[in-house]
């Protein structure tokens, strides 16, 4: 009798210590894993979800795409604070003040609700979204939320409600590397639950630069990587990574905790079937080689017409 008690609490144990409904990664348990989602939440196995393997020789160019537009990321109101939050699934920064993107063929303007981000363990990658079936170390996710509607939980209920850009880290030489900031604040988040204010500083190291290069990416429709699920999401997934040093990577899954045993790694969904969507490809380069050759067939046409 006693053992059979024994055997009941050692499975209750997992949904005891993340109470009734809730989620994790495997790491915890596969009981409550993202195979186990779907059951919870109904969502999770709709037929647009997210992340996906990027095939680049099947993305379809889209004439109508063009550069996103930042604003705020360069220059923050720093009349507002920020606050960094170990919410046991991850690292998130909550981004007050004014900070949106538009462009890029989205329709509207998306203020910025939050960043987080997705890795592996200090030995194996943890990026969501694969390109060609390599997965990167680390992913970012930098949420949005449309103005058109009243807030995030409204915006949630439209599949045009989000627009998320997904950026990734690749390892790199110290003297490649780029200053990932938030970094330094990681120690003050350790264990779950915990909160720490920041003040605003400039997002210029995670966002594309100004070279063509750095500005391509790719775009479907798709929904959340956590339950709920939503398929909500418009994602703009970057082509070019942005290089961090391998202390940089290793600072996520060695000081963040799930609790005081466990560290949190590999917190990433397993990719999803594409299942019939497009997905888009924006190159800045090409679409300033069509200008350029347009505005020269124009020119030509001029000539011939007054000579």
């Amino acid at each position: 009798m006693r053992s059979r008690i024994l055997f009941l609490i050692s499975l209750l144990l997992p949904s005891l210590s993340l109470g009734a409904g809730d989620w994790c990664y495997d790491f915890i348990s596969p009981n409550c894993g993202p195979s186990a989602w779907p059951a919870q939440h109904p969502q999770c196995g709709g037929s647009s979800q997210s992340p996906i393997d990027i095939i680049t020789k099947k993305a379809t160019p889209d004439p109508k795409l063009s550069d996103i537009i930042f604003k705020g990321y360069m220059d923050p109101d720093e009349s507002f604070d920020w606050t960094l939050v170990n919410n046991g699934h991850s690292v998130k920064l909550v981004l007050n003040g004014s900070i949106t993107i538009s462009g890029g063929k989205l329709g509207s303007t998306y203020k910025a609700d939050n960043l987080h981000f997705h890795w592996g363990t200090t030995s194996a990658p943890g990026g969501e979204h694969t390109i060609n079936g390599v997965q990167y170390p680390m992913e970012m996710h930098l949420v949005h939320w449309n103005q058109n509607y009243r807030d995030m939980t409204e915006a949630l209920k439209h599949p045009d409600g989000l627009a998320v850009l997904a950026v990734m880290f690749v390892e790199s030489s110290e003297g490649d590397a780029k200053d990932l900031d938030l970094i330094q604040y990681l120690k003050h988040i350790k264990n779950e639950g915990d909160k720490y204010k920041i003040k605003p500083f400039t997002l210029e190291n995670i966002i594309p630069s100004e070279s063509s290069k750095s500005k391509e990416y790719y775009r479907y429709q798709g929904s959340l990587t956590t339950p709920t699920c939503n398929e909500a999401v418009i994602w703009t997934v970057y082509k070019e990574p942005i290089p961090l040093s391998k202390d940089q990577l290793n600072a996520f899954p060695k000081t963040l905790h799930y609790n005081e045993s466990q560290h949190i790694i590999s917190n990433f969904r397993p990719i999803q079937k594409l299942n019939g969507r497009t997905v888009y490809v924006f190159n800045s380069g090409s679409l300033l080689f069509r200008l350029n050759l347009l505005m020269c067939i124009i020119g030509i046409r001029a000539f011939l017409l007054f000579n």
